[in-house]
């Protein structure tokens, strides 16, 4: 059995761990409380309290209604055999010490004894101020996209529905060619409305979906369609992952600007490069490469403003919005794009993701062009 000097020593710890412990929890940004099951009562409050709604231990019993106020009703259900009441999320708002409400997330999970028994309930309260003033943003800035994006859509709608209706007398190739403009069109607004509404920008990288999507084949699948505007689109697989985890139409589109961007800025005869391999600091990096006059010195960062267009731009047609939005994208699911020039001719724009999962399987040889697979 264990001596009184043994037993002693053990509290001591415990009590040191529990001292070290309340002092962690004291400087986390989060709220941490404790209420004890039986009396409903306040037991403990962290610093953060003070600092974030102006409470004390002794001032915040308003605080301490609002967080057990559903206790009674969560143990009977927990008791009786309800699971999932040891652990709720929910969101509320919560008053501030000097009278104004504060959106928050409440987590708490019910602490038992040795039999089972629920003795406290521990939790923590998360100010969600930022999270949904960020949430606005993205959807203001979705809202500017999608306005930006169905003014001339619309434009060409309109024109194309005239001209269907008034070209019955042109040839069935010029009818055609009219057919595929409005599939076009149909096109774009079907992706606007799936990608780019505020709730659809708003849940990329923020609340990731479990989305998986293979590098090797978004690369092969974006390359063909650039092909449909340039001839020559060099494609170049290395040792990548057989899967990452990202929103698959946020990366697709990010990949889509960049070769749109490249394929306007460049000669219709300039071949453009399209590459992805591991990086050397970690992660992805996917690299389009053209052949064009490439980016001014003091436009590198510049052009990715909101609204941003290079010195090179007359006569192209576009808004601005393009890097801009490419560079929104990779932000939101912690990536970069970066640009610079290449020191033979032309820009070369790198869009990095932080993957971690292990490389797999080459699809493509270096070097090799998917027009002109190798033997």
């Amino acid at each position: 059995m264990a001596t009184v000097a043994e037993l002693e020593s053990a509290l001591r710890q415990s009590q040191q761990e529990a001292a070290r412990y309340r002092q962690l929890l004291d400087h986390s940004g989060e709220v941490s409380w404790m209420i004890d099951c039986a009396s409903g009562e306040l037991e403990w409050l962290s610093h953060a309290a003070e600092t974030q709604f102006g409470y004390t231990l002794d001032t915040a019993r308003a605080l301490a209604w609002d967080l057990a106020q559903e206790l009674a009703p969560r143990l009977d259900r927990y008791e009786s055999g309800d699971l999932s009441r040891r652990r709720l999320v929910r969101e509320t708002e919560l008053p501030h010490a000097d009278g104004h409400t504060v959106p928050v997330e409440i987590e708490s999970t019910l602490m038992l004894d040795a039999d089972g028994v629920p003795v406290s309930v521990l939790g923590v309260v998360r100010d969600l101020t930022e999270r949904r003033a960020l949430a606005d943003q993205q959807k203001k800035f979705a809202s500017m996209l999608s306005h930006e994006f169905r003014t001339p859509l619309s434009t060409i709608d309109g024109a194309v529905q005239r001209l269907e209706m008034t070209g019955t007398h042109h040839d069935e190739g010029t009818r055609k060619r009219y057919r595929k403009i409005q599939a076009a069109v149909d096109r774009m607004l079907a992706m606007l409305d799936e990608y780019l509404s505020p709730e659809r920008m708003a849940s990329i990288g923020r609340a990731r979906q479990p989305d998986e999507i293979s590098p090797a084949n978004l690369l092969e699948a974006t390359a063909e369609v650039a092909r449909t505007r340039r001839a020559r689109v060099d494609l170049h697989i290395e040792a990548l992952p057989q899967w990452m985890r990202c929103d698959p139409a946020g990366i697709r589109l990010c990949l889509e600007i960049l070769l749109d961007n490249a394929i306007k800025y460049t000669p219709a005869d300039a071949p453009l490069e399209l590459t992805g391999k591991m990086a050397v600091e970690g992660g992805v990096e996917f690299l389009v490469r053209d052949h064009g006059a490439g980016v001014l010195e003091a436009e590198l960062e510049t052009i990715f403003g909101r609204g941003t267009r290079g010195s090179n731009a007359a006569g192209v047609a576009g808004s601005g919005l393009g890097l801009y939005m490419a560079r929104s994208i990779a932000d939101v699911h912690g990536g970069t794009i970066t640009v610079r020039n290449v020191s033979e001719s032309g820009a070369e724009f790198r869009f990095w993701l932080p993957v971690t999962a292990k490389p797999g399987k080459s699809l493509a040889r270096v070097g090799s062009n998917s027009d002109n697979p190798p033997m």
